[in-house]
Parts: structure tokens; sequence; C-alpha cells
């Protein structure tokens, strides 16, 4: 009953941290797939995160936080297509830069609002559901009890991503951009329109991803806590496939490491070991599975 009990809790804490990389991931999924690398990821999650916190705070609500976080992607998300697809700007550069740009900003944001260093005041925080009966289950009961309804969104959003990628016009044109976009614009696509959706769409996800950590998670910000979750979503997208279901299950992998760092914090062992195991398991399994992903044909090339 012990080592159930033990399991459990380690599915339990696997579903809440795979949240903020699983959103962000499907964003990159579906980003990429246009042919548009966005390095910005991290940026793009800090700055949600940032949103849902202001918008909490000023309208006492974290329901209206999350939809300044998405408003927030959208407007970052135009910002970083204005620029790579416009303006012509580099995508690395323009994606490092945008990380650079929401660190800074960030911690003006909590400094003007809360006077304080570092760390918001603490705002209205995203209620939970139980699932009536089955949260009355022995052990397993847990599961259902006092769970984020953006658990639910996730797997709803990765599946509803899947099937436009794959099976509505819009996605098999954004599909088609990513593989040949020449061809695509030969065939009357307007393929600066589709992939300006595809980024703004998937900063939107990267934003509830990090909003997820400030209002859902937690009720305040503090300065870099996405703490490379936007990286670890482009790694969960590479070793996904380019597909949102595979960058959810990738997710769910990654988490699953960073759970078992929690889980088992009693085995003695220094606590930066144990800080970084996540981020080298995450290595190892791209250096081993994630090469063997094929990429869209013209990733990176505008």
């Amino acid at each position: 009953m012990e080592l159930l009990s033990t399991i459990v809790n380690l599915l339990l804490m696997t579903f809440r941290l795979s949240i903020p990389i699983a959103l962000a991931a499907i964003g990159v999924s579906i980003s990429e797939r246009s042919g548009v690398i966005n390095l910005g990821i991290e940026g793009i999650m800090l700055l949600g995160a940032m949103g849902a916190v202001v918008g909490s705070h000023i309208f006492g609500s974290a329901l209206v936080g999350l939809i300044v976080a998405l408003i927030t992607g959208v407007a970052v998300g135009g910002l970083y297509a204005l620029c790579v697809l416009y303006f012509k700007a580099n995508q690395s550069v323009i994606g490092i830069g945008l990380n650079s740009l929401a660190a800074g900003l960030t911690v003006v944001t909590v400094k003007s609002i809360w006077n304080k260093e570092g760390i918001s005041g603490t705002v209205d925080q995203l209620g939970t559901f139980t699932l009536p009966l089955l949260n009355r289950i022995p052990v397993v009961g847990a599961m259902f009890s006092d769970q984020s309804p953006l658990i639910i969104a996730s797997l709803f959003i990765a599946l509803f991503a899947a099937y436009v990628l794959a099976k509505t016009k819009i996605g098999l044109r954004l599909t088609s951009i990513g593989e040949h976009p020449l061809a695509a614009a030969t065939a009357g696509i307007p393929v600066t329109k589709y992939r300006t959706f595809a980024i703004v769409v998937g900063s939107a996800l990267a934003a509830l991803g990090g909003a997820y950590l400030s209002v859902v998670h937690s009720n305040l910000f503090v300065n870099n806590m996405v703490a490379g979750r936007g990286f670890m979503a482009i790694a969960a997208n590479i070793l996904g496939g380019w597909n949102p279901i595979g960058a959810l299950l990738a997710s769910l992998l990654f988490a699953f490491t960073q759970a078992l760092r929690f889980q088992f914090s009693y085995i003695q062992m220094p606590e930066q070991i144990s800080q970084i195991m996540p981020y080298v398991i995450t290595l190892l399994v791209l250096v081993g599975i994630g090469r063997k992903a094929k990429s869209p044909a013209k990733l990176g090339v505008l």
C-alpha cells in the first residue's frame, strides 16, 4: 500500500510539473511546423507568468490573469513575427534577445508595482476541481482530488492541435509551408500570414504555460521562475517529433525526471546534483532518441 501511494504521488507530481512544459512544447510544435524557430519561448513564458500575476493583482481574479497572459503571448508573438517575417531579422538572435528582454522587463515590473526585489506580492490563485465519488477511492483517489483545470485543458489542446495539423486545411497548409514554402506560395497559399498565425498561437500557449507557474501552481511571481522550462519545451518538441501529442508525452517524461528529484529528496546527495538531474536526463534522451526525429525540411529557412 505504501508503494502504491508513492507511485500515485509520483504520478500526480509528474502531471502537475508537466503542464507548463507541455503547453509551451505544443506551441513550439505549431510554430516550427510552419518552418519558424522560436528560441524566445523561455522569455515568452516568463512574460506570460508576469502578465498573469499583474492581471490577477489588478482585477482580483486568477482567471482574468490567465486571459491577460494569453493577450501578452499574442502581443509578444506578433512582435516576434514582425521582426523575423517582415523585417527579416535573424530568428536565433531575436529569440535570445527576447529572453534577455523578458528577464529585465519582469524585474522592472515587479519593482514598479510592488516595490520589491525579485518577488511580487501574493495574488488570487486559480482554484482546483475534485471529481465526486472517484476521490473517495483508497490511495488512487488522490488523483481525482484538487486538480488544476489546466491538466484537462493541456490534454484537450494537444489532441485538438494534433487534429488540426493532420486533418484540416489550415494544418495541412502549415505543414506544407514548413516542408516546401516556395511550392506553397506558388499554389497561392499566403505563407507569411500562416506563419504569423502559427507564431502567435504558439506564443500564446507558451505564455499560458508560464501563467500556470504564477497563478495556478503558486500565487506570486518570482524572478526567473520559468527556470529553463522553455528550453525543455523546445527539447520536448524535438523528442516528440514536431507533433503536439508527441510533445505532450515528451513533456511528461521530462516532468517525471523532475518529480523523481522531489519525491526521493530524502536520498542523501548534494543539492546541486539533484537540481541538474532533469536537465542531464533531457540531454541524454535528446542525444539518444531526439537525433532520429525528422524536422520540417525548411525549418529556420525563411
